[in-house]
């Protein structure tokens, strides 16, 4: 029953998410705070909407900034595409590059917010993050693989990306607990 309550409550995680990622600006933080509520549930700490809610705005403070860049790093990505699809000398090359990127910057992104805490600056968790990104490919393989099963998901039935993305969450929240020092 343990692990169905814990099934059931990084699906429930995952619909919080996606509430919270809706302006898309939003998505770092709601990451966050998911995690940090993974984190809390897993240690047998109180923790419900109302404390996920003010994690949420807490974490929004400056992750927001982190979202922009996340939907600008989109935006070059795509403009990256169409060289491909226009037949540009180099167009695929630059393609596969920026697709790699892209997903090193979204695992690099969802590091970070797994690891947030109040009051911790998001350019720190960032440079850790990177850096783990690298150290860590098991790891970020990991979080690859969660990140395409909520895009796949979403490609066969979209209400099924929403409670996935608890998945990920607590893929991640695993990911940085197994690289905790004992």
């Amino acid at each position: 029953m343990d692990r169905f309550a814990l099934f059931s409550e990084c699906l429930l995680v995952g619909v919080w998410i996606a509430v919270a990622a809706l302006p898309l600006l939003t998505f770092p933080a709601a990451f966050a705070a998911g995690t940090r509520h993974l984190r809390r549930y897993l240690a047998g700490e109180h923790g419900g909407l109302r404390e996920f809610a003010a994690d949420a705005r807490a974490a929004a403070r400056g992750g927001w900034v982190v979202g922009a860049a996340v939907l600008a790093a989109a935006a070059l990505l795509r403009l990256d595409l169409a060289a491909v699809r226009a037949g540009l000398p180099g167009g695929p090359f630059v393609g596969a590059v920026g697709i790699l990127a892209m997903i090193g910057f979204l695992v690099a992104v969802v590091r970070a917010a797994s690891c947030w805490e109040p009051g911790t600056l998001w350019r720190s968790l960032l440079a850790e993050a990177g850096r783990n990104t690298v150290r860590d490919p098991a790891g970020s393989f990991l979080l690859v693989c969660g990140m395409a099963v909520v895009v796949l998901s979403g490609a066969l039935v979209l209400p099924l990306a929403v409670p996935v993305l608890g998945a990920v969450a607590a893929a991640a929240t695993a990911v940085r607990a197994r690289r905790l020092p004992l």
